[in-house]
């Protein structure tokens, strides 16, 4: 048994004991807390057997709940009274609540109806007072002018403060020459105090001008002042002038001081407010110049000035050889042009950022970059490329003309102070101002377009020198027709010619460029006497090659010219650019060339050997020459002289009247050489012997034709493969047919005259075969081939029987033959009786019935 508290043993033993921390504990398990009262619930003196184990005893346990069970109502007891209280508070709160609401509420109502009795008290023109019953305007917001009176008041209190403070500074400046006040709120900083010095400043300057003369040099005779016509006696003890141009000097140069330290520190903000003060000040121009000329970019460029312009050779040459391509806008040029479009977007980012009048300050930025930097630099280039060539200046005008125009357009498209947008027009105008004024100089009035007309001359002449010189030298025809025909011609070559041999011996001649004409005319150096150069056949006939080396450096004259030159100048300038093409290389060069072919053709006319026609190849390339001229005027010169309707007009008269002559002196040639063709066949079958269609014996059938026939034909062959060479298409159908027909007429007249037996008829049909073969050769037309076969019917005539004459004899043309298709019933005749046996039965009864 158990002891009490006390000491003595306790009747029953007693449960454990539990407080509400046992249960509320978090590793409260419920299943642990069952085993631990099992385990207490028998003693542990008697767990050593089933034997000795005794009955449960649950008393202790019962007390144990019953004590639990006493606590839990205790518990719950207390819970609720808690609970009680704290509903109780709640509903106090709630009803508490609902009544701040309720006062809230109509607190609320009441400041909207006062907001409105307000409003409506404001705007009600009953409450107007009475000055402005009869404001034609009734009914106005009072509140406004309410607040309009203020600021107006307001500003009447700072006009007259300033007004004041402007009268202390001047008593203070005119009694003793001195600015504290001034001074004192420039020392106080920051930009309204700024601005309101500058102002006060330019006030006291006009005070001074107004009061004290004498510091301003404005005193009469008798020594008093007088303004606008009214004595003052105002005296200064100070010269008022002096001390306000000091101090506004001052001011200015602190200002423009502190405008460069917040340059170099990038304080945008500060450098914004220094520019509107000077702006404010004295229009800002001071701050502009300041920015603009000590520029870090003009300071390494002034540096950079006496830079040469590059000196490499091979580019000087390439220059000014007439045959190369331009090689492009000169380097340092190049160079500068790429760092002003860096310098003037970055700069134009600063500029925007650091001045209220942005636009301005670009536009002088832009003036000084193009004025100074850009203008040296291609003073210089052009300079030594004067000092070149001709064609290297116009090239290098041009050239650098389009990288300037590319770098204008850059900076149009980035926008600078607009940056993303496009430029604005009046800066967009700038650039253009300044791209024009840089070229002026150069392409104003004629003198763009005389130079490119010197260097064309130039080239010209030299590439035609050994031509000119060739044909000068050549026999002239005897006959003073042909040469008044082609004096004028003769004229404009030695012109040429004496152009370039003064032009070779000018003391302004570069040695680049003479050193270009004497390759161009390839001609030596060491040739002293250029009147002695020895030239060859060769140099004297016309060349597609030349035509088109020349054709290809007037297209680059005619590209130059229209990009140098005015819009309204092109009709103008292109008109001079035809007259050179058509003088140079329609009359200097093609018609010379024609002139010379002529002369050799009219020479042949009545040549007594057979004729060389070896001038009919330099033909071809006058023609060729003269499309290539012709489409060229066409299709370029005279669609960019559109514009003027005159000029346009004139061109194509000249073009027309140019190609004419070529025409005409290329029919002339091909006229003289019908003739000399046809004059040497009749020479030809006059040496016909009148024993050729007369052989003794049939041994003479052995050889083919006759030496006539063959001479002849082998004539013609040789003309037909020249003349190809001459004219070609159309022209050669039409000259080959004309011949053909002029050969036939004389055969059909030749056999006319021969007596002609059996063996000799033969002998005819071989001669006409070979006659007819060969003039097939040419391009016939339809009817130059029927009057040419109408030969082979003429050979059997001399060789077919009395019936075949019969049969022949019933399809004859009453008219002449050379008329007709068909033979001739006269002619048919002559051949029938120059037979050897026309007197035979059966030949009499065939020209009976004729």
């Amino acid at each position: 048994m158990e002891r009490n508290s006390s000491g003595s043993r306790a009747l029953f033993p007693r449960g454990p004991s539990f407080t509400l921390d046992d249960f509320s504990n978090k590793d409260f398990i419920v299943r642990d807390f069952v085993d631990s009262l099992a385990e207490s619930a028998v003693p542990v003196n008697r767990r050593s057997g089933p034997a000795t184990q005794q009955a449960f005893d649950p008393k202790p346990l019962i007390r144990t709940f019953e004590n639990a069970l006493q606590g839990l109502g205790n518990l719950s007891e207390e819970l609720q009274e808690k609970e009680s209280d704290l509903q109780s508070k709640v509903r106090r709160a709630e009803v508490q609540h609902d009544q701040t609401l309720d006062t809230l509420g109509l607190k609320l109502d009441q400041s909207i109806k006062q907001f409105e009795d307000l409003d409506i008290s404001l705007n009600n023109p009953s409450n107007f007072d009475r000055g402005n019953r009869n404001d034609p305007n009734g009914g106005g917001n009072i509140a406004v002018q309410i607040g309009e009176k203020l600021e107006e008041l307001d500003r009447k209190r700072r006009r007259a403060q300033d007004a004041n403070f402007l009268i202390q500074c001047w008593l203070e400046v005119s009694e003793t020459g001195e600015l504290t006040s001034l001074q004192e709120i420039q020392r106080q900083g920051g930009a309204d105090n700024k601005v309101r010095c500058a102002v006060i400043a330019h006030q006291l300057m006009r005070i001074s001008q107004r009061l004290d003369l004498a510091a301003w040099g404005q005193i009469n005779g008798n020594g008093r002042g007088v303004t606008n016509g009214v004595a003052g006696a105002f005296r200064s003890n100070y010269n008022t002038r002096e001390v306000l141009e000091k101090f506004c000097e001052t001011l200015e140069q602190e200002l423009l001081k502190q405008f460069n330290n917040s340059y170099r520190k990038q304080n945008f903000d500060d450098m914004m407010e220094c520019a509107k003060v000077l702006h404010d000040f004295n229009g800002g121009s001071s701050v502009i110049a300041v920015f603009v000329n000590q520029h870090q970019f003009f300071i390494d460029r002034n540096q950079l000035i006496t830079e040469e312009v590059t000196s490499d050779g091979e580019t000087f040459e390439q220059l000014a050889d007439p045959d190369s391509d331009p090689p492009g806008v000169e380097p340092s040029l190049q160079s500068l042009c790429d760092e002003v479009k860096i310098i003037m977007q970055e700069e134009s980012f600063i500029i925007k950022r650091a001045f209220p009048y942005y636009e301005t300050v670009l536009i002088k930025f832009i003036q000084r970059v193009f004025q100074q930097s850009i203008q040296q630099r291609l003073e210089m280039v052009l300079e030594k490329a004067d000092t070149i060539s001709s064609l290297a200046f116009l090239r290098s005008l041009h050239s650098s003309r389009n990288y300037i125009s590319a770098l204008v357009e850059d900076l149009k498209a980035h926008g600078l102070t607009e940056h993303p947008d496009p430029c604005s027009a009046q800066i967009s105008q700038t650039l253009d101002q300044q791209m024009e004024e840089l070229f002026v100089p150069y392409i104003m009035g004629n003198s763009y377009i005389e130079r490119e007309k010197k260097s064309l001359e130039e080239m010209y002449n030299s590439l035609l020198f050994k031509y000119n010189i060739y044909h000068s030298r050549r026999k002239k025809a005897p006959t003073g027709f042909m040469a008044s025909l082609a004096q004028q011609g003769s004229q404009l070559m030695s012109s040429a010619k004496d152009s370039y041999l003064e032009r070779l011996d000018s003391s302004d001649l570069t040695p680049t460029q003479k050193e270009m004409m004497l390759r161009v005319a390839g001609v030596q150096e060491t040739d002293k006497n250029k009147n002695d150069i020895e030239v060859t056949d060769q140099d004297g006939v016309l060349s597609t090659a030349n035509a088109k080396r020349m054709m290809t450096w007037l297209a680059e004259s005619v590209r130059r010219t229209l990009e140098l030159g005015s819009p309204t100048d092109t009709p103008k300038d292109v008109a001079t650019l035809l007259n050179l093409l058509m003088t140079s290389m329609g009359q200097v060069y093609v018609e010379t060339g024609l002139d010379a072919a002529l002369e050799k053709a009219t020479a042949l006319e009545n040549s007594k050997t057979e004729p060389d026609l070896a001038y009919l190849p330099s033909i071809r390339p006058a023609v060729a020459i003269a499309s290539i001229m012709s489409r060229f005027i066409t299709t370029v010169l005279i669609r960019l002289a559109e514009a003027n309707t005159t000029v346009r007009r004139s061109m194509e008269a000249q073009s027309k009247m140019g190609i004419e002559s070529i025409e005409k002196k290329t029919n002339n040639i091909m006229k003289s050489t019908l003739d000399v063709l046809i004059n040497w066949v009749t020479k030809s079958l006059a040496s016909q012997k009148k024993v050729d269609y007369l052989p003794k014996d049939d041994s003479v059938l052995e050889s083919l034709q006759t030496a006539t026939c063959n001479t002849i034909c082998s004539f013609l062959s040789r003309a037909f493969t020249l003349t190809s060479q001459a004219i070609d298409g159309t022209n050669l159908e039409v000259f080959s047919s004309e011949l053909a027909l002029a050969v036939q007429r004389l055969l059909i007249e030749h056999y006319k005259k021969y007596k002609i037996n059996a063996a000799g008829g033969l002998m005819v049909t071989k001669d006409i075969s070979k006659f007819v073969a060969t003039l097939k050769q040419w391009n016939l037309n339809k009817d130059a081939e029927s009057s040419v076969e109408l030969l082979t019917e003429i050979g059997y005539l001399f060789i077919i029987g009395p019936e075949a004459l019969r049969e022949r004899s019933r399809n004859l043309a009453p008219g002449p033959t050379g008329g007709s298709k068909k033979l001739a019933k006269a002619d048919f005749k002559t051949y029938i009786q120059n037979r050897e046996d026309y007197k035979s039965v059966g030949i009499q009864s065939v020209l009976s019935g004729l």
